[in-house]
C-alpha cells in the first residue's frame, strides 16, 4: 500500500491536534495537582457513601478550593485542598457536618504538604528529558548510518508529548484532571514507547534497502504494511487494559490510564505516520535541493 502519497494528510492532523492543545495551553495552562503546588490533605470516615461533587459544591460555597475528593474505599474519602489555616479548617469540618447530618464522621487525618515535585525537580527532569533525547537521537543516527533517522525519531517523540500535554490541559480544563507525578510518569513512558515502535519501523526499511533496494519512499511503504499489524496487535493489548483502568481503576488511578492512554494511541499513529513520512519528506527535500545544485 502506498501510505506516504497520504504525508501530508497525517501532517495536517498532527497539525490540528497540537494546535487544539497548543491554545489549551495558552487559553488555560495547565491545572497542577498538589504534587506542584502543596496544600492540605484530610481523610475523613462516614457511615455511609456520599455524593463528592454536592459536597466539593458545598465546601467551595465557603471560598475553600476543593482540589479533589476521592474515596478510598470503606466509606473513606481522601479530601485534596488548598493550604488551610485552622480557622478554615474548623469551617471545613463544620460544612462536612452540615452536609452529612446525623451520619457519624472520623477524621482519619489532617495535614498541610508542601509541594514535592519543586522547580528544581522539573528543572532536573528537563535536563534529563534533553539529554535523553540527545542520546537517543545520536545512537539511532549512528545504528541507521544517517542523522535524519535520529532526528525524525526525536521529533515524532516530541509530536508525542506535545499532543498528550495539550490534550491533557483540555481534559484539566473540562474535567478536572491535574497534572501530578503519576503525569509525569506517564509522559516519560510515552517517550519511551514512542521511540520504540519507530525503531522497528526503521530496522525493516534499512533490511529492505539491503535486500531489494529502491527509493526510500517505496521501502517506507513496505516497511509500514509488513509491521503494521504487529504494531496494532500490541498497542490493542495495552489499549484495552487501559481503558479497563480508566473505566474500572477508581479515582486514584483513573487519570494516570487516561495519560497513558492518550500516549499509547499518539505513540502507535507517530511511529507510522509522523516518524517515516518526516523521513521520506527529509529525503525529498534534500534531493530536490541536490538536483538543484546541479
Amino acid at each position: 500500500m502506498n501510505w506516504m502519497i497520504y504525508r501530508k494528510i497525517y501532517f495536517l492532523l498532527s497539525g490540528v491536534v497540537i494546535g487544539i492543545g497548543l491554545f489549551s495551553l495558552v487559553k488555560w495552562g495547565l491545572k497542577f495537582g498538589i504534587d506542584f503546588r502543596g496544600g492540605t490533605i484530610a481523610e475523613y470516615r462516614f457511615d455511609k457513601n456520599i455524593s463528592t461533587n454536592d459536597l466539593s459544591k458545598k465546601i467551595g460555597e465557603q471560598n475553600i478550593e476543593v482540589i479533589s475528593i476521592q474515596p478510598t474505599g470503606g466509606n473513606q474519602y481522601l479530601f485534596k485542598l488548598a493550604p488551610l489555616n485552622s480557622d478554615e479548617r474548623e469551617k471545613l469540618n463544620q460544612t462536612i457536618r452540615d452536609f452529612i447530618g446525623s451520619q457519624k464522621i472520623d477524621e482519619l487525618r489532617h495535614e498541610t504538604v508542601g509541594p514535592t515535585i519543586g522547580p528544581e525537580l522539573v528543572k532536573k527532569t528537563l535536563f534529563a528529558i534533553l539529554i535523553a533525547a540527545g542520546s537517543i537521537l545520536l545512537w539511532v543516527a549512528y545504528q541507521f548510518r544517517s542523522i535524519k533517522f535520529g532526528a525524525s525519531a526525536i521529533l515524532a517523540m516530541f509530536h508525542d508529548s506535545l499532543v498528550l500535554i495539550g490534550l491533557y490541559s483540555l481534559l484539566g480544563q473540562f474535567f478536572g484532571a491535574e497534572v501530578d507525578f503519576l503525569f509525569v510518569t506517564a509522559l516519560l513512558t510515552t517517550l519511551s514507547f514512542s521511540v520504540h515502535d519507530t525503531i522497528v519501523v526503521y530496522d525493516r526499511i534499512r533490511e529492505s534497502q539491503g535486500k531489494f533496494g529502491g527509493t526510500l519512499s517505496e521501502l517506507a511503504d513496505k516497511a509500514v504494511t509488513e509491521t503494521m499489524v504487529r504494531s496494532l496487535n500490541n498497542s490493542f493489548t495495552i489499549i484495552f487494559m487501559l481503558v479497563a483502568l480508566a473505566i474500572l481503576g477508581g479515582e486514584t488511578v483513573r487519570w494516570f490510564a487516561v495519560a497513558l492512554l492518550i500516549g499509547t494511541i499518539s505513540g502507535t499513529y507517530s511511529s507510522p505516520f509522523v516518524a517515516v513520512p518526516l523521513l521520506v519528506t527529509w529525503e525529498d527535500v534534500v534531493g530536490k535541493i541536490r538536483l538543484k545544485r546541479r
